[in-house]
């Protein structure tokens, strides 16, 4: 059986970090985060849902945008929040 791509993969554009340093809305409040994802869509960088804030995926839900990379050095996963996959 042939996996079926994820739609959302359409969304997927070359960006560059808007905020290379760290969580976007972390820094602006000085709260701290776990891990980081870059919204591939718009280059937002968000906490994780392992971070008291969960940046990253309130910023997919909220915008629209749901496909993540991780921004951790050494990792290049993807992550679909309306699918709940890795993409």
């Amino acid at each position: 059986m042939a996996t079926i791509p994820d739609p959302h993969l359409a969304m997927v554009r070359p960006v560059s970090p808007r905020t290379p340093e760290g969580c976007e809305e972390c820094l602006r409040s000085h709260s701290p985060w776990v891990h980081l994802r870059l919204c591939l869509t718009c280059g937002h960088v968000g906490c994780c849902d392992s971070s008291p804030l969960k940046h990253a995926s309130r910023h997919a839900a909220g915008v629209g945008h749901p496909v993540v990379q991780s921004f951790e050095p050494g990792e290049n996963w993807r992550w679909c929040y309306v699918h709940e996959a890795m993409v």
